[in-house]
């Protein structure tokens, strides 16, 4: 899919925070000099085109009261990631859920972000989701401090690439 200066700009104002109003899409088309309805159409063109892989919101979990979280790197057998990662992923409390081909020295291959209002409770909710994905075989990385959260910037205001 072609991107021209419009849909850059578009894609620009969404990586970043939508404005807390009623119609934030109005908002962008205003800024980018469309139509509420065209703006719409372009951002289900670039989802359908998947330039854009989905479109979503960031919690910020300390706010929300949920102080914990746990990195929960797991082994399963490799015939078994997609099915205990539905199954993971399906908990509530999990924001991120991602299978990869495991390091030498460390064979871990599927890796949960579990949220919880405390560490007892992220360790308590491991163990359900141990219990009910059947896979016992895991290792708990709890968060000690957040150094960077944002999300990735492609382009710049004016759609180009972005540099830095």
């Amino acid at each position: 899919m072609e991107l021209d200066t419009t849909d850059r700009k578009i894609i620009s104002r969404l990586q970043g925070d939508l404005p807390l109003v009623p119609r934030p899409f109005a908002a962008l088309a205003e800024e980018v000099g469309l139509t509420e309805e065209e703006v719409v159409r372009r951002v289900r063109g670039l989802a359908e085109g998947r330039v854009m892989r989905r479109f979503g919101a960031t919690l910020r979990h300390q706010r929300s009261g949920f102080a914990s979280n746990v990195m929960v790197a797991w082994r399963v057998p490799p015939e078994r990631a997609s099915e205990v990662g539905e199954k993971l992923a399906a908990f509530r409390n999990v924001s991120h859920c991602y299978w990869r081909e495991p390091c030498e020295g460390f064979s871990y291959n599927l890796f949960s972000m579990v949220h919880g209002r405390s560490e007892a409770e992220c360790r308590s909710l491991v163990r359900e989701m141990a219990e009910q994905a059947q896979a016992e075989e895991f290792e708990l990385l709890f968060s000690v401090e957040e150094l960077k959260k944002t999300s990735m910037r492609y382009f710049d205001t004016e759609g180009d690439i972005h540099e830095g």
